[in-house]
């Protein structure tokens, strides 16, 4: 962590970021319209590199409205081959930054009939099915306590001004629950009924670690799926593919910035 934050701070010269933005597939636009610094993740000792299609694998720093931040453009999943560990680690590196708010996004396939393609869905719950959690082993006291509380994991305060922006946008927010497979074969229907009986109201493959872990880390935390199609089984769900994911967040992403640009110009840390 001293090495990868002495690396860090050495590019950005003391910028010191307020608010952290974990950019999923076809959503990594805002981070090449925002870009003062960029760090590849194969420069920064410590961190893995992004092996996902239209993922970039960049850190970006830039001010947006006057509010210091650092954007992932690109994560890594658990079905890389990853530990749960390494894909969180850079949650913990944001945390030392001075990171205290952060908004994770992710495209997700809809388990809730109602949600169309190119829906956006404030989370207000997760639910793991990833078979592993990111802080199994020795817990370091300098992040957060050995057991942390889950009740409120999604802020409602940033869920209530994330409605508010989205109102003033025009934007038919939904809301509903979200859960993580480890994937990365897309589920089956009969998974899907289980996930629907579940509660869930969207599914991916992403974002539950980096929850957990900003939590343990007492982060505040948004977090914002775009529903890029529906679950396999629901309503008139076709085969899946990545491509298509992408397709429909470029179709989705003016209202995704816009949102999110909202939200950050709102944001009182």
């Amino acid at each position: 962590m001293k090495e990868t934050l002495e690396f860090i701070n050495k590019k950005i010269n003391n910028f010191k970021p307020e608010i952290a933005l974990i950019l999923g597939s076809g959503l990594g636009e805002l981070a090449d319209e925002y870009c003062d610094i960029a760090i590849p993740y194969s420069d920064i000792p410590n961190f893995i590199k992004s092996t996902v299609k239209g993922h970039k694998g960049r850190l970006v720093f830039a001010q947006i409205s006057g509010k210091k931040v650092v954007m992932m453009q690109g994560r890594n999943h658990f079905y890389e081959g990853h530990t749960m560990q390494e894909i969180t680690y850079p949650i913990k590196v944001f945390k030392k930054l001075g990171v205290n708010t952060i908004i994770l996004t992710n495209a997700a396939g809809a388990v809730n009939e109602t949600f169309q393609p190119a829906d956006l869905m404030l989370i207000t719950d997760h639910i793991n099915r990833m078979g592993s959690n990111p802080l199994i082993g020795p817990n370091d006291e300098n992040f957060g306590e050995r057991f942390p509380d889950m009740s409120e994991v999604y802020n409602k305060s940033l869920i209530s001004l994330a409605e508010k922006c989205g109102e003033e946008l025009g934007i038919d927010l939904k809301k509903g629950v979200y859960l993580a497979n480890s994937g990365p074969s897309y589920e089956t229907p009969a998974e899907i009924r289980m996930m629907k009986l579940m509660g869930a109201d969207a599914v991916g493959m992403s974002t539950v670690p980096e929850a957990i872990v900003a939590n343990y880390c007492k982060m505040n935390i948004l977090g914002i799926s775009c529903i890029s199609n529906s679950a396999s089984g629901v309503g008139n769900s076709t085969v899946l593919s990545h491509e298509e994911v992408i397709d429909v967040t470029n179709k989705a992403k003016l209202k995704f910035k816009s949102l999110i640009l909202k939200v950050i110009e709102n944001l009182h840390n």
